[in-house]
């Protein structure tokens, strides 16, 4: 039996929609339309341990458009999940909660629940080996989930995302040799030691963009930048370029975001940290994240 149902990801950096065909006797699914916004939901919570008003007005009206179109296209229900701003934000739960209505239902997801979603959904799409280290480098939080074919083994989240970081320690434009330098020493003190995958799969924002640039692209393709491999020595260059532009040269980087631009560096930075901390000398991109796994777990609510 295939069923349509919507996923709303509520993330530190952007807001996202899946309307998705899922199987759910065989676990396939099959997306009808996907969407981004970049809304920044978690400006300045790690200073102030709030949700900024306009913040929410901007998750608000975007999510309000999301529903529209989840309702056009028939899909129901709708789960939208929050991850690291809601978790940390004092109001957090108050204003997830107030997004919710038919068909949407909310839940904030714990670090571990967001890690197990995200490789749900890597895994819908393609094999994993044995000790294969899933990466999910977010706004607020960075979600590390090692598993294989019998499923997850062990999973994490670590405190540190490309707006969390950013905001604490890229303060000049360009960001000076020694922030960068603070960012990745504050990056690699939360990674655990020991970590030695087999493999490693890079998936959200930080990731599928730095493979759209890899790639040449002028925006990003799904279809061209899943599967896409990057080698540690490609991310390294990467960030050294990224680094040394100002903010107006990096909006006009091709196939980067112009909204992406204030927090490339520092998730590119915690990505260079992961890769030399496990030793991984490349890792695989994947375009199937926590939002596709939002979706397989919305095929299985009633209603």
């Amino acid at each position: 039996m295939t069923r349509r149902v919507g996923a709303i990801d509520l993330g530190t950096n952007s807001t996202r929609l899946l309307v998705a065909d899922v199987d759910v006797d065989g676990g396939g699914l099959e997306e009808v339309e996907r969407l981004l916004t970049i809304t920044r939901m978690g400006d300045r919570v790690d200073a102030q341990g709030r949700l900024a008003p306009e913040s929410m007005e901007r998750v608000r009206t975007v999510v309000d458009g999301y529903r529209e179109r989840a309702v056009e296209l028939g899909a129901s229900p709708v789960l939208a999940i929050a991850t690291s701003a809601a978790r940390d934000a004092a109001n957090g739960r108050e204003f997830v909660e107030s997004l919710g209505g038919d068909p949407v239902r909310t839940a904030i997801l714990t670090g571990e629940e967001e890690a197990r979603m995200t490789f749900r959904g890597v895994t819908s799409a393609r094999p994993v080996v044995a000790a294969t280290l899933v990466c999910d480098i977010g706004g607020g939080s960075t979600e590390l989930v090692l598993g294989g074919p019998g499923g997850v083994e062990w999973a994490t989240s670590l405190n540190m995302g490309c707006v969390r970081l950013s905001e604490r320690h890229l303060h000049d434009d360009p960001p000076t040799p020694g922030q960068v330098a603070e960012l990745r020493a504050a990056a690699a003190a939360q990674i655990p030691a020991d970590l030695r995958p087999s493999a490693m799969i890079g998936v959200a924002g930080t990731i599928t963009t730095l493979a759209t640039i890899h790639l040449g692209l002028a925006e990003e393709i799904p279809e061209l930048v899943d599967g896409t491999e990057l080698t540690r020595d490609d991310v390294e260059q990467r960030l050294a370029s990224l680094a040394a532009m100002p903010l107006a040269e990096l909006r006009t980087v091709r196939g980067l975001m112009p909204a992406r631009a204030p927090t490339i560096v520092a998730g590119s930075a915690i990505l260079a940290e992961l890769l030399r901390a496990t030793g991984c000398d490349r890792l695989t991109v994947s375009e199937r994240d926590v939002l596709h796994g939002a979706a397989l777990t919305a095929a299985e609510l009633d209603g």
